[in-house]
């Protein structure tokens, strides 16, 4: 495999891992990022970068200015952890009980910073401005909304967003046209019945078992009742119900997620979600109450952005760059492709000599190939000079 690593990039790549690897070992949850956002506004105040902080409440802003008129290109990464217990053994490990950088966030971020410390060197050529978002709270009640509302894409043309990748070998770029991330809906159901005694089940509505058919009719919508060309998944993660081997249960709780890649199929299974709830209910004599949310949209990439990072890839990785296909994972990168246009791309990253997917996101032993940063960091600068014209 050749890769064309930028030279400005190889020549700080121990400063991106340092950093790196110090986000690792202070993990912080969302809109908890107070110390790694910290990090990433001294870091840019030191590159002459214009700063903002408390931008989508723990968010970072940084703007570079170049000498010469052109578009307003905005550069994402978040920041924060998972709320798991880092059994990994590395010299990095996370300091913070029960906290751990578990998808990469920690490395975005040193990409993103990497990113900012060469293009701060070459101002006077940039035409246009540089916007540099750090993102808390994608993990969780989607940050990426908090800093749109704050203005994070006033004045933005277009925006591109990074994702180290296990389920991908080193040297690879992943992304498409259209969409790329599902939709995320979350379910929840309460089923209501009569307990009783369990050898005695007349005048009883066993809820467990009103479930069971429940989540059977639920597998059969997709199977059933979607075009077999649409993609999209019902799952119930969650249930809980009775109390004891010989109670029949009065009631069940379950929890699931619904994934599509667009609203009108997501509005279809969710009605037929409530047709076969009231279906159920009327044959065995139970109440079902529904509570489903609209989680994360479906990340959709511009065709014209996806084009240019397909040739920025290509000058990094070359022929390592490649279209995929969609998958079931959601991301709220997707609010900002749908306020400007956007690409969201994957970068391989699965720990040296390893198969892809071995080392998966959000285990506790979770790391990755550190290689990879510079990876990322080499296609985000050919993107800009693309994009940004730097002469």
């Amino acid at each position: 495999m050749t890769l064309n690593i930028r030279p400005e990039i190889a020549a700080i790549e121990s400063e991106i891992i340092d950093i790196r690897r110090d986000i690792h070992m202070h993990p912080e949850q969302g809109f908890e990022e107070h110390r790694t956002a910290a990090l990433v506004a001294k870091k840019l105040r030191s590159l002459g970068i214009h700063v903002l902080e408390k931008v989508g409440k723990t968010g970072v802003i940084g703007d570079l200015v170049g000498k010469y008129p052109g578009p307003t290109i905005a550069l994402r990464a978040d920041m924060d952890a998972l709320p798991i217990q880092e059994t990994g053994d590395i010299p990095y490990k996370s300091k913070n009980k029960g906290v751990m950088h578990a998808c990469g966030h920690d490395g975005h971020t040193a990409i993103l910073l990497g990113v900012a410390r060469v293009l701060s060197e070459q101002k006077n050529f940039l035409h246009g401005r540089l916007r540099f978002i750090f993102q808390p709270s994608e993990e969780k009640d989607g940050g990426a909304t908090y800093m749109i509302d704050d203005g994070c894409l006033d004045g933005v043309d277009e925006i591109y967003g990074i994702h180290l990748w296990n389920y991908s070998k080193f040297g690879e770029i992943g992304s498409r046209p259209g969409a790329v991330l599902a939709a995320t809906d979350s379910l929840k159901i309460l089923v209501k019945g009569v307990g009783g005694h369990g050898a005695m089940p007349q005048g009883t509505v066993d809820s467990i078992m009103v479930s069971a058919n429940l989540i059977n009719a639920l597998q059969t919508i997709v199977s059933r009742n979607m075009d077999p060309l649409e993609s999209a998944v019902v799952t119930v993660g969650t249930i809980h119900g009775g109390d004891n081997h010989n109670v029949i249960a009065s009631s069940v709780k379950m929890e699931g997620t619904v994934r599509a890649f667009s609203k009108k199929i997501s509005g279809q299974i969710t009605d037929r979600i409530r047709q076969i709830a009231r279906g159920i209910e009327t044959a065995f004599g139970a109440t079902i109450e529904l509570d489903i949310e609209s989680g994360y949209p479906a990340t959709v990439n511009d065709p014209k952005l996806f084009e240019v990072l397909m040739k920025a890839a290509g000058k990094v990785v070359g022929d390592g760059a490649r279209i995929i296909t969609p998958f079931m994972g959601g991301e709220d990168f997707a609010y900002y492709a749908q306020k400007v246009p956007g690409c969201f791309f994957f970068i391989g990253s699965s720990p040296k000599g390893l198969p892809p997917g071995t080392v998966p996101h959000h285990c506790s032993h979770f790391d990755f190939d550190e290689k990879a940063l510079l990876v990322g960091a080499s296609v985000l600068l050919e993107l800009v000079e693309i994009r940004s014209v730097i002469s």
